[in-house]
């Protein structure tokens, strides 16, 4: 497989599927030149090599929620190590700020596979940390990011309610410990998502592109695709994501900081994009391409994104997801009642308003407003009550 090419495979049998699809990328030869590379010659013994699977297990929510890695392609990614004799494998992931991950590892199926297939996790939400120097921003990982030797990203390709997308370069921003993803929403997200990836090379890229929410990235609004990609450069991953999102990378800052920094290119006109189907002599898949359409062309281009039509009411000053997500979802449906019309100000969000004075806010770093809804993060439904208490009173 080469570094401008990204293989496509579509279908309902997830597991097949991914594992059809490394085969056809021949992920074994990629690790085994990866290892020789990194390591000597033979340190690439099947058994020695350290491999890390790092899905997206952001809340606990269902894969066919539109929010998590579907448990189904890990298991195609595991079977297919394991019939090529690769047995030190680790299952990473720590949910946002706000969520435990055990829950999601329990209600996202993510227990049943590990226990059935012998993979320990380890999540990262529970692991120490330490600083590592990403070209002139030190910025702090998980441990587990030393215990590996070849990284499998398996990232959602969904939208995001304050990056607009998120897919193969914010998915490592589950191997931070919680302070230091707050510490990102505080430095704007889009500089260090594109430093961490001179902390933690991508080695292998498997894209769940099955069912993806456009609109959050904590799901609930699935648009299937019953997609699964493979790929080796995840600037070029997440430029292909861009656009079947209908957005340009320059839309998403960290995807042309990413390119800036030498991870990897944003150049689509060069790239290969590569359907893996089904021979009709049935002898062995063959790959066709795909050719990119014009904007709009594209059958996976997205509804309206309902995050655009509520984001002027918010007045953001360096949010976290989960409370900002939980605000956005809210919004939206107060919108769909009629009542959003009603707003008299901004809603002030983030920690950017600590110890400051407002109106209205949300979270507990607005406590100094006139009125504020409590939590960190508050849940979707306390915001929405509270907020349609207010605005009925206007």
């Amino acid at each position: 497989m080469k570094e401008n090419q990204i293989l496509k495979r579509y279908g309902t049998d997830f597991k097949e599927m991914t594992k059809k699809l490394l085969i056809a990328a021949d992920l074994e030869g990629r690790i085994r030149e990866r290892c020789a590379k990194d390591r000597t010659p033979d340190a690439a013994d099947c058994a020695s090599v350290r491999i890390g699977i790092k899905p997206n297990l952001v809340v606990a929510s269902p894969a066919q929620f539109g929010a998590t890695t579907h448990p189904e392609v890990v298991a195609g990614i595991i079977e297919y190590l394991r019939e090529r004799h690769f047995q030190n494998m680790v299952i990473a992931e720590g949910s946002w700020v706000g969520d435990r991950t055990s829950e999601a590892y329990e209600y996202c199926g993510y227990r049943e596979l590990s226990e059935r297939y012998g993979v320990p996790f380890t999540d990262t939400q529970k692991e120490r940390s330490h600083t590592v120097d990403c070209g002139g921003m030190e910025l702090r990982v998980t441990d587990v990011t030393d215990r590996v030797d070849f990284w499998i990203n398996v990232p959602v390709l969904k939208g995001h309610c304050q990056t607009k997308m998120t897919c193969a370069l914010k998915n490592l921003k589950g191997l931070l410990p919680n302070p230091e993803k707050s510490r990102f929403h505080r430095m704007g997200l889009h500089k260090p998502i594109a430093y961490l990836q001179r902390a933690i090379r991508q080695d292998f890229i498997v894209v769940d592109h099955i069912c993806g929410d456009f609109d959050f990235e904590e799901g609930g609004n699935p648009v299937v695709r019953n997609c699964v990609m493979a790929a080796l450069d995840p600037v070029l991953v997440d430029s292909y994501a861009c656009y079947l999102l209908g957005l340009a990378p320059e839309e998403v800052q960290y995807v042309k900081l990413a390119e800036a920094l030498g991870i990897g290119s944003t150049d689509l006109s060069a790239a290969e994009i590569l359907a893996l189907r089904d021979s009709e002599t049935g002898g062995e898949c063959e790959l066709v391409r795909e050719e990119l359409r014009q904007p709009g062309d594209s059958g996976d281009q997205p509804r309206r994104r309902k995050v655009l039509d509520v984001s002027y009411a918010v007045e953001d000053a360096e949010s976290c997801s989960a409370c900002y997500g939980s605000l956005v979802g809210a919004l939206v449906r107060l919108r769909e009642e009629g009542l959003l019309s009603r707003l008299d100000c901004q809603i002030g969000i983030g920690q950017g308003w600590q110890g400051r004075t407002g109106k209205l806010g949300v979270g507990r770093c607005t406590k100094a407003f006139e009125t504020c809804i409590m939590g960190c993060p508050p849940e979707e439904e306390t915001i929405y009550r509270e907020l349609k208490a207010y605005l009925e009173k206007s």
